[in-house]
């Protein structure tokens, strides 16, 4: 098949969205199927208001049409609620098509954390946005029961995988801090909850690996907090191997891939009971939910490290991508040439 993937998260963005995304054109691709990313670098882009570090594109919808009636894809999916994400929806509505969406990232709670906006007016919009999708792609059942009372239709399972060539144990530490270390990798903004962890009363030491628009105040208000900042690769496997348990603080993930990167690498995960690390840790015996980190954390350092490797090992991008596959849908039945321009290629499968 021949997929245009529309989305305003993509390299050089370093989030789950962008990881996901790359993951699947890899798995698509070594499939047999041609993709192409249409994505805020073929636009002229500003930088997104609350986090310079992302891009927008601007006035995209002319050259968004042109591309997709020069692609002539198959399908049509549709990762992101941003602009790209709007001009596609707009095109296809506007000429009957098909397509699907997905949904990554709680932006309702990222707006209340950061300006107090109402959930339901947030939700609302989210609702407008996905009425029209033929499938609502979702990574965890816990989502989709909460999105169904919510509102939302045809929601599907697309659940995520994680490199276990890459993230694994037996790596060199990047860092030497007195034991036990606690780790966080997370994006530093207020969404993350990232205070929740590093106000614990914990022995040893805490690291943490990422950057965000407050890394400087936690950096004033933590002296005592090792922050490496942006790790990526096989620096990041490293930082991971320098710590005893992973803590995420977070009450917003859709997922957590940082969950199956450390449990990857062999570390225990400490946690929240909310939706993500409850999907992802289930009762694997591989991590310590509490609404009490510090007791999570304190449970997570017994974990043996082979059950967490055990456990990590059950995810693959492979079903991930078996299952996005399943869930896309034609842009329509009989779509003949009349739909679309001659085909030019604008754009590159990856």
């Amino acid at each position: 098949m021949r997929f245009a993937l529309v989305s305003d998260a993509w390299k050089p963005q370093v989030n789950g969205v962008a990881r996901t995304l790359g993951a699947l054109c890899e798995g698509l691709t070594a499939a047999g199927h041609e993709v192409f990313p249409l994505t805020p670098d073929l636009f002229r882009t500003v930088p997104c208001p609350t986090d310079r570090q992302v891009r927008l594109a601007v006035g995209a919808r002319p050259r968004l049409i042109r591309l997709l009636e020069a692609l002539r894809p198959d399908a049509i999916h549709i990762a992101t609620e941003g602009p790209l994400g709007v001009a596609a929806r707009g095109y296809c509505v506007e000429r009957a098509l098909h397509f699907t969406t997905a949904f990554h990232t709680r932006y309702p709670e990222y707006m209340k954390a950061r300006f107090g906006v109402p959930l339901a007016w947030t939700y609302a919009v989210l609702r407008r946005f996905h009425g029209r999708s033929s499938a609502i792609m979702v990574p965890t059942e816990t989502l989709r029961r909460e999105l169904a009372s919510r509102g939302f239709d045809h929601l599907a399972l697309w659940t995520r995988g994680v490199d276990v060539t890459l993230f694994r144990p037996g790596c060199a530490p990047a860092v030497d801090l007195p034991r036990p270390v606690f780790l966080c990798v997370t994006r530093i903004a207020a969404e993350k909850s990232l205070p929740a962890f590093l106000d614990l009363d914990l022995p040893g030491s805490k690291l943490v690996v990422g950057d965000g628009h407050l890394l400087p105040e936690m950096k004033r208000r933590y002296p005592n907090v090792h922050f490496a900042g942006l790790q990526q690769g096989e620096a990041l496997v490293r930082h991971y191997a320098s710590a005893d348990v992973f803590v995420l603080p977070s009450r917003t993930e859709t997922f957590g891939l940082v969950l199956l990167e450390a449990l990857a690498c062999g570390l225990p995960v400490a946690a929240l009971p909310v939706p993500g690390p409850l999907d992802v840790l289930g009762d694997s015996g591989a991590g310590a939910l509490d609404w009490d980190l510090t007791a999570a954390a304190t449970k997570a350092l017994k974990i043996p490290r082979e059950t967490c490797r055990s456990h990590a090992e059950r995810f693959s991008w492979q079903t991930s991508v078996e299952q996005f596959v399943n869930h896309v849908v034609p842009v329509r039945e009989s779509l003949g040439t009349r739909m679309f321009a001659p085909q030019i290629h604008y754009a590159e499968p990856v």
